[in-house]
C-alpha cells in the first residue's frame, strides 16, 4: 500500500464516529483488583489439604508402578537379577519410600471410595441409595480383596 493510501485510510478512521478500531488504549479499560494469595492456600482448610495430597498420592500410585515393573523384570532375569533386586529394595531408603508410598495409596484410595457416592448413583425399586451405603460397599469389596490377596501372598492353606 502506498503512503497516499496509508494516509486517505488514517484520515478515514479519523473522520468515522465511534471507537478507533483497534479498540481502547490499554490504559483506559479498569484494571481488576486481585488480592494476594499465599502458596499454602490449600492448608487453610482440610477439605483442600485432602484435596492437594490426593493429587499428590498419584506421584506415588506411579512409583507402585515402577516398583511392581522394576520386581517383574528382576524375576524375568533370573535369581541373581532377584537377588540383587531384594537386596536394593532392602535398603533403608527404598523401604521409607515404600512406607510413605503406602500411606499416600491408602489416602488416595480412601478419598477416591469417598468420593464414589457423588459420581455413582445406586437406585434400588425407585429409591436412591443413601451415600453412605454406596461407600461401605467399596470398602467392604476392598477389605475382601485385600484378605484374598494376604491369603493368597501369605501361603493360606
Amino acid at each position: 500500500m502506498s503512503e497516499v493510501a496509508s494516509e486517505h485510510a488514517v484520515e478515514a478512521q479519523a473522520q468515522r464516529p465511534g471507537p478507533p478500531a483497534a479498540g481502547p488504549a490499554p490504559s483506559a479499560q479498569p484494571r481488576r483488583y486481585r488480592p494476594p494469595v499465599s502458596r499454602l492456600w490449600w492448608l487453610r482448610r482440610t477439605s483442600y489439604l485432602l484435596f492437594v495430597l490426593r493429587e499428590l498420592s498419584s506421584v506415588f500410585v506411579a512409583w507402585f508402578v515402577v516398583y511392581l515393573l522394576l520386581l517383574v523384570r528382576a524375576v524375568y532375569g533370573g535369581s541373581d537379577s532377584y537377588r540383587q533386586f531384594l537386596d536394593w529394595a532392602a535398603s533403608p531408603w527404598v523401604v521409607v519410600l515404600n512406607i510413605v508410598a503406602l500411606a499416600f495409596v491408602v489416602l488416595h484410595a480412601v478419598t477416591w471410595f469417598n468420593l464414589a457416592p457423588r459420581a455413582l448413583v445406586v437406585r434400588v425399586q425407585g429409591q436412591r441409595v443413601p451415600s453412605w451405603m454406596v461407600a461401605a460397599g467399596h470398602f467392604a469389596a476392598w477389605a475382601v480383596v485385600s484378605a484374598a490377596i494376604a491369603w493368597i501372598v501369605l501361603g493360606g492353606s
